[in-house]
């Protein structure tokens, strides 16, 4: 969040691909179509519509939603094991919340994407969304998540060097 607490557009962004993806495995829909109802429902300005409190993200920037949705979707296998690598044996990943895991599964995308922000930067992002849909442990559980996936996914930014 900014200073004036309004969100950034790429925090939207993230917000909405949480969503998506918790959506699209709540109700076992294609990636695709939950892009496609999120573009058309609830990102962009559309006319009658209220904002943030009323689940629509104005100002998303479509693109970047887009493509965490379809990088989570297409790496899921990888990027949920390296999930229940960065686990406690006694968490699967069934037992997580399922929006916590949507929120792993849209952070370990963008994680993935290599010419995304730097590793710090996305945990920092996917934290404070985090903080939006969580009051209990579930964010410090999220933070110690990214921070192993971030070191297996881009281990350069971690070497002393860097």
């Amino acid at each position: 969040m900014t200073e004036n607490n309004k969100p950034r557009p790429r925090t939207l962004s993230r917000v909405a691909a949480v969503q998506a993806l918790y959506q699209a495995e709540q109700a076992t829909q294609s990636p695709e179509t939950v892009i496609d109802q999120f573009v058309r429902h609830r990102i962009g300005n559309i006319p009658g519509r209220g904002g943030l409190d009323d689940g629509h993200l104005t100002e998303a920037q479509v693109p970047l939603f887009a493509r965490i949705v379809r990088t989570a979707t297409q790496q899921q296998d990888v990027i949920d094991c390296m999930i229940v690598q960065a686990l406690p044996e006694s968490w699967p990943l069934d037992r997580l919340d399922p929006v916590l895991r949507a929120l792993l599964r849209a952070s370990g995308a963008e994680l993935w994407m290599s010419d995304g922000p730097p590793a710090k930067v996305v945990i920092n992002e996917y934290l404070d969304v985090a903080h939006g849909f969580f009051a209990g442990e579930e964010s410090r559980l999220a933070n110690g998540v990214l921070d192993r996936v971030a070191h297996l996914l881009r281990p350069a930014e971690f070497s002393p060097a860097a």
